[in-house]
C-alpha cells in the first residue's frame, strides 16, 4: 500500500516572498470511503498569503482503500467527518479534465 496525492489547488490572494519564512496551518477537512481532504494555510508577517486544498488516498492493486478504516486504525478516538460541500466541490472536475484534455500533454 501506498499514498497518493490525488489532487491540490492552491489559492493565492499575495505572493509568498522568496527565501523569507512563512508558516503553514494544516487542517484536516473530513474523509470519505477513499479520500482524505487537508487545507493549508500559508502566512507571512501574519498575512494570509495562500490557502491549498490537498485530496489524498491510499492504493494497494492499481485500488483506492477504505479511508475511514485506515483513519480509525491510526487512531481509534479520531471522529469520522465528512468534508464540507466547498471542499468536495473543488475537485468535482478533476476527472473530467483529465478525461477530456489532450492525450498528448
Amino acid at each position: 500500500m501506498f499514498g497518493v496525492l490525488a489532487s491540490q489547488k492552491i489559492i493565492y490572494k499575495k505572493p509568498l516572498k522568496i527565501f523569507q519564512k512563512f508558516d503553514i496551518t494544516l487542517k484536516l477537512e473530513g474523509s470519505d470511503e477513499k479520500w482524505v481532504y487537508h487545507r493549508q494555510t500559508f502566512e507571512q508577517n501574519g498575512q494570509v498569503c495562500a490557502i491549498g486544498f490537498t485530496k489524498a488516498g491510499f492504493w494497494k492493486n492499481k485500488k483506492t482503500q477504505d479511508m475511514r478504516e485506515i483513519i480509525k486504525n491510526s487512531d481509534s478516538e479520531y471522529q469520522l467527518r465528512t468534508p464540507s460541500a466547498e471542499v468536495i466541490s473543488l475537485f468535482e472536475s478533476d476527472y473530467e479534465t483529465i478525461k477530456t484534455s489532450n492525450k498528448d500533454i
